[in-house]
């Protein structure tokens, strides 16, 4: 019986990656197949391209905006990561090892600020970041960023801290460990796989943000990857962008109307960017409107 259920479950769960994998490949096959098709080939409606070209990406790296909006998305993305997993760990530890009251409210309270919109606050932020010398600027996007991050990999890290056996704490302790010594040598390490997965989640969120990236920039002085994908207007240019750095947004096949080209839609809004109505060549570039 129990080998029986052991193999339903071994079932589900592989059936359920292969119908992940199904859902999420074919946009990133379809992206691929139309970044390297020439600009005039785009609305063939042809999911293999007839001459496979390079141009895109050539163009894509020959634009100044784009390396420096990824060079801003992978530095802001990382400093915010590791500063929000930094203070994370020593806040999950006090919060999981130590007694004291209000610990579930410090929690609760990570959780209401993450919760908490940011559309209801970057109004402010644009305003109070101007005063201050932080617009458009790596410290004006990282703060906000802690925000959403620090209570993220404070939840996590506490869930992990949990399930550690704290008789390895007292038994360093009682070798003459500090608590320090005890928290970076014994605690951090068996931790480990929680603050990876912290730091990939807390990452991707950073990655992610279009709001705060496109409200409180105006230059490639800190524009990151989201905000400069929505400010592009040649299509063949975008499809390329999106390979590179598919993340931020993505394509919804399923909307494709007419001319065979998808509905650009960011995942960051409630709104789509637009669809392509109509497709034309000037000047030997793809345009659409």
């Amino acid at each position: 019986m129990r080998a029986r259920a052991g193999l339903l479950e071994t079932l589900f769960w592989r059936a359920g990656a292969v119908l992940v994998v199904v859902y999420a490949v074919p946009p990133l096959a379809w992206i691929l197949s139309l970044s390297l098709k020439p600009a005039a080939d785009l609305a063939d409606k042809r999911f293999a391209p007839r001459h496979v070209t390079l141009e895109h990406y050539r163009a894509v790296f020959a634009d100044p905006q784009f390396p420096a909006a990824l060079w801003n998305s992978v530095g802001i993305a990382a400093t915010a990561t590791l500063l929000a997993v930094l203070v994370a760990m020593f806040a999950a530890y006090a919060i999981v090892r130590l007694r004291f009251r209000g610990r579930g409210l410090i929690l609760a309270a990570a959780l209401a600020i993450a919760m908490f919109p940011p559309v209801a606050v970057v109004g402010p932020l644009f305003d109070l970041w101007r005063t201050l010398g932080l617009y458009d600027t790596w410290p004006g996007l990282i703060l906000p960023y802690m925000t959403f991050t620090l209570p993220l990999a404070i939840w996590i890290l506490s869930a992990f801290f949990r399930e550690i056996p704290w008789d390895l704490d007292k038994a360093a302790r009682v070798d003459g460990a500090t608590p320090m010594q005890a928290f970076r040598h014994v605690i951090v390490p068996l931790a480990a796989p929680g603050v990876f997965t912290a730091a990939i989640l807390v990452f991707i969120f950073a990655w992610n943000d279009f709001l705060f990236a496109l409200s409180l920039t105006s230059t490639n002085d800190a524009r990151t990857v989201p905000a400069s994908l929505s400010s592009e207007t040649e299509y063949e240019r975008w499809f390329g962008r999106e390979l590179l750095v598919h993340d931020p947004a993505a394509v919804d096949l399923s909307r494709a109307r007419g001319n065979g080209l998808p509905l650009l839609w960011n995942h960051n809004h409630e709104e789509p960017i637009g669809r392509v109505r109509d497709v034309r060549l000037e000047d030997g570039r793809l345009r659409g409107t």
